[in-house]
């Protein structure tokens, strides 16, 4: 498969080949500003000619799975065919998760408090530093940008003036670095994985040999709320858990008394927050999941030994390593 070098192959704008050679023949660096930096494709293999059949949106979702992949560490992550299904059915970032980024895009690009930024008002990919703002707030057109940006302004985070023909100038105000501030004590470098299951003696080996392990082998810690000791609700105890957590598994899995209400609303709430959800199920009971759920990438299996392998294989493909991988 041939790789046009001075093209980013997920989006057709300018990027450059970063390595003087392949690696191990099968790989190829690419640092693309439209997909928020460097990253790695499979070139023997299908992942370029995937990228052909994604639409926008799905490029979007991927980019910023990107980026997340090199916050946690990863300065130039890998992307193989085996892995863009599971990527691009991650929820899009919520609106205000994406005027976060801008603020934090803004604030990389000013070394000095009070100081300027140039937002482009104009353009289109071609254009690197429009390109790098489109990347991180996983905008598709240059509106949804200055959508975000007129939010940013309206909150009385940024001071800007007049817009010009070419950009609009900001300045991060005190009540701006006050956000940043907040987003940092937030941020998803957490280590914890919520669980969300059916609380049954039949799937006790799927928790011990499956789930748990496989967790903790990516470098995570699995958290389940029947497993903690709670004095409050337990819908209050879930909520606080998933929004702490850096992904959660549920598992769709349940017994002839019929679906669990609980897994499918843990699972819808992490999505809204744009938490990634990795959606398990036993190969016997995926005909009973519901359609809605169904449409995801379930790992399907039958022993809980192929449930952690494959359950691993998942979290460091799609979520990367987590914090606490380097001291196990």
């Amino acid at each position: 498969m041939s790789v046009n070098h001075t093209k980013c192959p997920i989006w057709k704008t300018s990027a450059t080949f970063v390595d003087s050679a392949t690696i191990n023949d099968t790989l190829v660096s690419i640092d693309s500003p439209r997909a928020g930096g460097k990253y790695r494709i499979d070139v023997i293999g299908r992942a370029e000619k995937m990228f052909a059949d994604l639409d926008n949106h799905a490029k979007a979702r991927l980019t910023t799975w990107l980026i997340e992949q090199r916050r946690l560490g990863d300065d130039c992550p890998e992307i193989r065919s085996s892995q863009i299904e599971s990527i691009i059915q991650r929820p899009h970032l919520p609106v205000h998760a994406r005027a976060d980024e801008l603020l934090k895009c803004i604030q990389e690009r000013t070394p000095f408090i009070g100081e300027k930024s140039v937002v482009p008002n104009r353009g289109d990919s071609s254009n690197e530093l429009l390109a790098g703002f489109l990347a991180y707030t996983e905008s598709i057109e240059l509106k949804e940008m200055q959508y975000l940006l007129n939010y940013l302004i309206g909150q009385g985070w940024l001071k800007s003036d007049a817009p010009t023909i070419n950009v609009t100038k900001v300045v991060i105000k005190v009540e701006g670095y006050a956000r940043l501030a907040e987003l940092e004590t937030v941020r998803k470098a957490t280590s914890q994985a919520f669980v969300a299951m059916w609380f049954h003696e039949d799937l006790v080996p799927a928790w011990n040999e499956g789930i748990e392990p496989a967790i903790k082998d990516t470098g995570y810690t699995a958290v389940r709320v029947d497993k903690e000791e709670y004095i409050e609700k337990i819908d209050d105890r879930i909520i606080a858990e998933i929004k702490r957590s850096r992904f959660i598994v549920a598992d769709f899995t349940h017994g002839e008394d019929g679906a669990r209400g609980g897994v499918y609303y843990e699972a819808g709430f992490a999505h809204g927050l744009g938490i990634d959800v990795i959606f398990t199920c036993r190969q016997n009971a995926i005909k009973h999941v519901h359609f809605d759920t169904r449409q995801y990438n379930h790992i399907l299996w039958e022993t809980p030994i192929e449930l952690k392998e494959r359950l691993t294989n998942r979290i460091a493909a799609v979520i990367g390593d987590g914090p606490l991988k380097s001291v196990l």
